[in-house]
């Protein structure tokens, strides 16, 4: 069973509450049952994991490494401008990832608009506000079963 990690970062815990109209109203708990189950329904499994912390997503994501992770989706937030210690830490474990934003980075302030990740992603879906997720899940899944064998 293909293994898929959903691994968010700082403040997305806030999601239903921060800026709905840039974010929605929908919860981060309720992105996470949406992708659970379409997981599920293809054959998944899914972890999630949210912190505010750099370091406690670099932990995480070495982990992947280790306990058999196929694909993370990940949402670094604020962390996308900033976080080269993710970045070679995703390049080190070499798992295969897609990047997410509710938001579209390309349509905010300058300093948002360059990613740490998104030249090493599979692809980046960004701009569907809480959709982004669902269209990343139907990716990764497409993914996996095309790299199956």
């Amino acid at each position: 069973m293909p293994k898929i990690l959903l691994l968010n970062g700082p403040n997305l815990h806030l999601l239903g509450q921060r800026e709905p109209h840039l974010y929605a109203k929908r919860t981060l708990a309720d992105i996470e049952n949406e992708l659970s189950a379409l997981a599920k329904e293809a054959g998944h499994s899914l972890g999630c994991y949210q912190s505010d912390a750099e370091h406690e997503l670099l932990h995480r994501i070495h982990g992947s490494g280790e306990d058999g992770t196929d694909l993370i989706l990940f949402n670094p937030a604020a962390f996308t401008h900033t976080s080269v210690a993710l970045r070679d830490g995703l390049l080190a474990i070499g798992i295969p990832f897609i990047e997410i934003h509710m938001s579209n980075p390309a349509t905010r302030e300058p300093f948002r608009q360059q990613s740490f990740f998104a030249d090493i992603a599979l692809g980046v879906i960004a701009g569907f506000g809480p959709h982004s997720y669902r269209l990343a899940m139907q990716a990764a899944i497409e993914h996996l079963a095309d790299t199956a064998g």
